[in-house]
């Protein structure tokens, strides 16, 4: 099972993260605990060097022993999977590489500044990838064909939204001009 996927850039800032499972650490609120993580997982990615295996186990507490991080460093963002022992390690190494394709084809060429202005598309990319921790699809033709919806749908909604309410003049004729909203 997948626990979180997080995207960091360089510098450690959070470009996108996700938990599927809730990260206990005692005195501290769930944002609190989830920032730790992060930053404990940002720490232990980026000191590794490009010529060591992108496979970290056991290095989040919070999450219990039987976790591992599975990474891939691409340009500026790490791509980050927390998943249990029983995951196959290069099965979310071609996990990371379909979201990273997936996202390609969603902004043609995708950037660090495509996952901070489209947040919500990224999301809709991995919701149809992974849902509650559980591979649901790997086709890429599937997952663009799931995320386009999901951006028609947002757009619609957005357009309803702006439009606002239509008017019309009391008592006017229908087919008639009138100094009302049509």
């Amino acid at each position: 099972m997948i626990k979180g996927v997080i995207i960091v850039n360089n510098l450690g800032v959070v470009r996108l993260a996700k938990f599927y499972e809730q990260v206990h650490v005692t005195g501290e609120s769930a944002e609190q605990a989830q920032q730790s993580v992060i930053k404990k997982i940002y720490r232990a990615v980026s000191k590794r060097q490009d010529n060591q295996c992108n496979y970290l186990e056991g290095s989040i507490p919070e999450w219990g022993g039987d976790t591992k991080l599975i990474y891939r460093h691409y340009a500026t963002l790490y791509f980050v999977f927390a998943c249990t022992n029983r995951e196959s390690d290069l099965g979310i190494l071609d996990l990371i590489q379909v979201f990273v394709e997936a996202l390609d084809r969603s902004f043609e060429n995708v950037c660090e500044l495509d996952l901070i202005f489209h947040s919500d598309k990224c999301h809709y990319v991995l919701d149809e990838i992974i849902i509650g921790g559980l591979v649901l699809d790997t086709s890429i033709t599937n997952i663009m064909g799931g995320a386009d919806d999901q951006n028609k749908l947002h757009k619609s909604s957005l357009s309803l939204l702006t439009s606002g309410p239509k008017k019309t003049q009391i008592g006017a004729r229908p087919g008639t001009l009138s100094s009302g909203y049509q």
